[in-house]
């Protein structure tokens, strides 16, 4: 063992109860709240960008293909077949989305309806067990899935009967449907405007076999631009494939504002970090400016009191570092499993705090502020030389 790191030892976490002591502990706690800030931030964060993006991806998926001129577009079974043959593909659903209006007794909502293949999976659902099973293909479902909101507004539940009417070609029709489902999917937006039907009830109030659009999900991970871009070269002219943040930017952007936000938060808190590392061996030097001296004139070098000090900083860095990151990363697993913090759902589309840990992230937390202190720590260290040891043996 080195003598440099063994008198940085002995002075860092002597016993007996002295001033060093009380700014190690002090910088110690100053800097591990940083690290669990820093973490926090980016567990939350994280957890805010991949929640609120992938409701609406489950609602629209990822990719929408429509025609340029929003004309309706032919069920291309060719090119259907091509999407699905794509890797990073995952499910693609016809759709089409119709004004109505919805009644139950007295009560009025004006929706949209949008009309889905009924063996699609339904985002969201809350309560019932979604359409009913059928085995001919063909066979249309007088059935409805509505809202938790668009429910409360109009006092329906599971198994009551509604009617929807749509103004087609200067008439209006009406339908009557049976409620199998309400969903909820947080984001007032959708949740105040769409009710989910047949897309062959919406087919056979426009007397064709046309659809608006078709939604794509694609898997986990893929980058959904470059896959617009693949997919755009096999479609028929006049098919546009676009994602879905190009449809719905106000979310997105919101999203975006909130990396700004952690950006501006880690930088606050790593500054904060360095002035108080640097202040505190600032501080530890001063009080050992005797020491300094006594050494210098014992014959040590410059070199071997600069390491004393770089040691004793590393004992406040690591340990700061490490307490902060068993802080930081037990906080985020404690609210990922519990969810005991609570949000305003109106406000943040979600009614708990997400949560979402990233490994890399986590590991180039902790090696960065330890590259930054380190670097931090070299300036306070430059000061040494210019201390005289005849005058640093009479400091008091």
């Amino acid at each position: 063992m080195s003598t440099a790191f063994e008198i940085a030892k002995r002075i860092s976490f002597q016993k007996q109860k002295n001033y060093t002591r009380f700014i190690v502990r002090l910088s110690i706690a100053a800097t591990a709240i940083s690290v669990a800030a820093i973490l926090l931030t980016f567990s939350i964060v994280n957890g805010f960008q991949a929640t609120i993006a992938n409701k609406v991806y489950q609602f629209w998926g990822h990719i929408r293909v429509a025609s340029v001129s929003g004309e309706p577009l032919n069920q291309d079974e060719k090119t259907i077949t091509g999407f699905q043959k794509m890797p990073n593909v995952k499910t693609i659903t016809p759709f089409i989305n119709q004004s109505t209006v919805i009644s139950f007794a007295q009560d009025i909502e004006g929706v949209v309806a949008r009309g889905l293949p009924t063996q699609n999976h339904i985002p969201f659902l809350r309560k019932g067990t979604g359409w009913s099973s059928t085995t001919e293909k063909d066979s249309l479902l007088n059935e409805i899935i509505i809202s938790d909101n668009i429910a409360t507004k109009l006092n329906v539940k599971l198994g009551n009967s509604v009617r929807l009417y749509f103004l087609n070609t200067g008439a209006v029709q009406q339908r009557k449907l049976k409620v199998v489902g309400i969903y909820h999917s947080g984001i007032e937006e959708y949740d105040n405007q769409f009710v989910l039907v047949d897309i062959k009830l919406l087919q056979q109030l426009n007397n064709n076999k046309l659809v608006e659009g078709y939604s794509i999900v694609l898997n986990e991970n893929v980058p959904i631009e470059a896959t617009s871009e693949a997919i755009q070269k096999i479609l028929p002219n006049n098919w546009v494939a676009t994602s879905i943040k190009n449809y719905y930017p106000q979310i997105f952007d919101w999203i975006g504002v909130q990396t700004i936000n952690r950006n501006v938060t880690i930088t606050i808190m790593l500054i904060i970090a360095i002035i108080n590392l640097l202040t505190c061996l600032f501080i530890l030097m001063l009080e050992r400016i005797t020491m300094i001296g006594t050494l210098t004139a014992l014959g040590a070098s410059q070199n071997l009191i600069r390491k004393i000090f770089l040691y004793q900083a590393s004992f406040i860095c690591w340990s700061g570092i490490l307490l902060g990151s068993l802080l930081g990363l037990g906080l985020s697993y404690l609210q990922q499993k519990t969810g005991w913090i609570q949000l305003d759902e109106s406000a943040y589309f979600i009614k708990e705090l997400p949560i979402k840990m990233n490994t890399v992230q986590i590991i180039s937390v902790l090696i960065g502020t330890a590259i930054i202190s380190y670097i931090s720590f070299l300036l306070p260290t430059l000061w040494i030389k210019k201390i005289s040891p005849a005058k640093a043996i009479q400091f008091d």
